[in-house]
């Protein structure tokens, strides 16, 4: 399914406990977008330029009509135009398709390290919170001593 650059924009992510980071997607988003956008704008524009060339085509068969002696070079002309033409815009879609894939292909190692960060993240969030569970433990190893101690000066001071 071909995107537009609105399709892209209005994509939602859900959101998660531990979700990804929505700044980021959205950054990436909004970069395949303004590709996106540009690449569309390139293509209305060689769009405009083949139409100029088929319209040079019309014009070199008018003078054939015209020109009845020129017929055979006005004839190749035109076919030279055309093939031209024809081999520059394929030139310039294959040029477009490799870009595009090239943004893909980018795109997907930015969500790659997206994920990648993401359970680095994960990871040390487990760490922090068994390093403060035993942080906790002790301190309240300590308060029982503690409080035992109490208990057993107050006995000895009755």
């Amino acid at each position: 399914m071909n995107f537009v650059p609105n399709d892209l924009q209005n994509i939602a992510f859900k959101k998660a406990v531990m979700g990804y980071n929505i700044l980021q997607v959205e950054d990436v988003l909004l970069k395949v977008v303004e590709d996106l956008s540009e690449l569309i704008k390139e293509n209305a524009r060689l769009k405009e330029k083949l139409e100029d060339t088929e319209d040079k085509v019309k014009y070199y068969k008018t003078i054939e009509n015209n020109l009845h002696n020129s017929l055979i070079i006005a004839q190749q002309t035109s076919e030279e135009i055309v093939a031209n033409a024809r081999q520059n815009a394929e030139n310039i879609q294959k040029e477009a398709e490799l870009k595009a894939q090239q943004i893909i292909e980018e795109a997907h190692k930015q969500v790659l390290s997206v994920k990648f960060e993401y359970e680095n993240l994960k990871r040390d969030v487990l760490a922090y919170k068994a390093k403060i569970e035993s942080i906790i433990k002790s301190q309240l190893m300590a308060m029982e001593c503690l409080e035992e101690n109490l208990k057993s000066l107050e006995k000895e001071a009755v």
